[in-house]
């Protein structure tokens, strides 16, 4: 498995099967609790619980990890940006104090320069993306919404490069995250001295054995409010008396 622990409880893995073959989730609640029926689709978009942002931190964290073991220098999560101070930029791109993008790291197209990261992980099923067609459309258009947003601002103000890593849920990529990967595996490679395809199978299958991992999560995860009766146990008179 290429380093990787791929083994997994009897129920996560059998509902790893289940997302694969399209089966039903065995023993999945009818209802979330935001009101909607429950189905694979809903888990996956459902912003109650932190799932969808629990799933992209986790791949930030493993492109991170990767970018660290491909031997890239001053990998920094959430970095933060430099003030635009009033540089004339784009219609629609981020122009505010205090923006981060998710990953920078230094080396990693060319010897010193600071390349920028930002991690985009889409649900195909979403009505948000269903409308948009095809797969290709798909990741064509979260790209453009990410480069309009950041890549003037990291050229001009930055003075690196700006990439924007697009992934669905299913584990495809767009074109530039495809682009970036590969770009891994070739450091990765001269690196550790493996062969280039070793490289990118381990690579592939980091990343799409977490989107997997946090996926699966998702369909089960807690999403209910704490129970507002429960009394604080710091506030509780707990009186006890020896049993004689």
């Amino acid at each position: 498995s290429s380093g990787i622990n791929a083994e997994w409880p009897l129920r996560p893995g059998n509902d790893a099967l289940a997302l694969r073959y399209n089966f039903g989730i065995k023993d999945a609640a009818r209802k979330c609790v935001c009101g909607s029926d429950n189905s694979i689709n809903h888990s996956l978009i459902c912003k109650r619980g932190g799932y969808v942002s629990l799933r992209h931190n986790s791949l930030r964290d493993v492109i991170a990890e990767l970018l660290e073991t491909a031997g890239c220098k001053d990998v920094t999560t959430e970095p933060l940006l430099i003030p635009v101070n009033g540089r004339e930029l784009p219609a629609g791109a981020n122009k505010a104090d205090g923006a981060r993008l998710d990953v920078s790291a230094r080396s990693v197209w060319n010897p010193l320069e600071r390349a920028f990261l930002d991690v985009r992980v889409f649900h195909a099923q979403a009505p948000s993306n269903k409308a948009l067609g095809s797969p290709t459309t798909m990741y064509n258009s979260h790209e453009r919404q990410k480069k309009n947003l950041y890549n003037k601002r990291i050229v001009e103000v930055e003075h690196g490069t700006f990439t924007p890593i697009v992934l669905s849920t299913t584990g495809g990529m767009g074109r530039e995250a495809n682009k970036f990967f590969k770009k891994l595996a070739d450091k990765l490679s001269r690196k550790s001295g493996q062969r280039y395809s070793e490289a990118m199978t381990f690579i592939r299958k980091r990343v799409r054995f977490d989107l997997l991992r946090t996926t699966v999560i998702a369909l089960r995860g807690e999403r209910g409010l704490k129970s507002s009766s429960a009394v604080k146990i710091a506030e509780l008179d707990i009186n006890l008396e020896p049993v004689l």
